[in-house]
């Protein structure tokens, strides 16, 4: 049976969508909703921060893409996403690394991907599930990864062409998405939380101002609050089967750049395709991915 709520989430990288949307996917999947993942590279660029397993990385024996498909399904077992994919197969595009590496350059890399043979990848994946809404990344894609920007331009395109009846009908019945969302963390959540944990470790000297984090919004961009806290549990041992990446402690994570940060069970994002559905609180905001549809 087709599920009535259908959400589709397109990350770069596995860890991306935990992360960013662990609790919300989780809370879905638990309403009956149908939850898509669909992720566009391996991560094979990312820093190992496990000693032991160093020797996986790109610069060595370039294995850590596969050893992130089985973080990705184990994360994936913890939220209880069944349908988790990666875009035109596993491998078939490869992380693009970070801003002004060599890792840009490669033939496979996603930020060199042909933007229509992407985008028609995505289209087909959104004509099959027929999602309501999709979540992606802004045009900055959160924090400037070139993968990250990618998968906003091909994400955006496909939303477009996948409502198109004129655009590849080989790749099925035209289908258009209600509202889309780019994942967000408003800048008055990032300073709570630095603060907590500045607080928490008097030993903490990374950043102080969360208007020095990339990827923090205005409060006045946010549209949805979506309220995961019964899913704690669950959004945490998701982050912490990316044990490649994420060095865990509490409530707090860390990335290889060690700066720690908060576990946010309370996930955020702006509306920027559809009519947005009734909000509460003092911010109006919406509290529901699907409200108004």
């Amino acid at each position: 049976m087709i599920p009535d709520r259908r959400l589709l989430l397109v990350h770069a990288h596995p860890d991306d969508e935990t992360i960013n949307n662990g609790a919300t996917m989780a809370r879905y999947v638990a309403e009956g909703a149908g939850v898509t993942l669909l992720t566009c590279t391996l991560g094979e660029e990312g820093e190992v921060i496990v000693p032991e397993l160093a020797q996986l990385a790109a610069d060595q024996a370039d294995q850590l893409g596969g050893y992130r498909i089985l973080e990705l399904a184990d994360a994936m077992a913890a939220l209880g996403v069944t349908d988790h994919r990666f875009l035109g197969g596993a491998g078939h595009w490869r992380d693009s690394g970070m801003v002004g590496t060599t890792a840009n350059d490669h033939p496979r890399a996603f930020w060199n991907a042909d933007l229509d043979e992407a985008t028609a990848a995505v289209v087909a994946v959104l004509r099959e599930v027929r999602p309501q809404v999709v979540v992606t990344y802004d045009e900055h894609g959160g924090y400037g990864h070139p993968d990250h920007v990618q998968v906003h331009r091909v994400s955006m395109r496909a939303v477009e062409a996948a409502a198109d009846p004129g655009y590849r009908p080989d790749l099925g019945a035209p289908h258009d998405v209600a509202k889309v969302y780019w994942t967000c963390v408003p800048v008055s959540v990032l300073q709570r939380g630095m603060d907590a944990l500045a607080a928490a470790d008097a030993d903490y000297d990374g950043a102080t101002d969360a208007r020095e984090i990339p990827f923090a919004a205005e409060d006045a961009d946010v549209t949805c609050e979506l309220d995961g806290t019964a899913f704690r549990a669950q959004k945490t041992a998701g982050m912490a089967a990316h044990a490649t990446q994420l060095t865990m402690e509490g409530d707090f994570y860390a990335l290889s750049n060690n700066l720690g940060q908060e576990v946010l069970v309370t996930e955020y994002y702006r509306l920027v395709r559809g009519e947005r559905g009734p909000g509460s609180g003092p911010h109006g905001w919406e509290s529901d991915l699907f409200a108004g549809l």
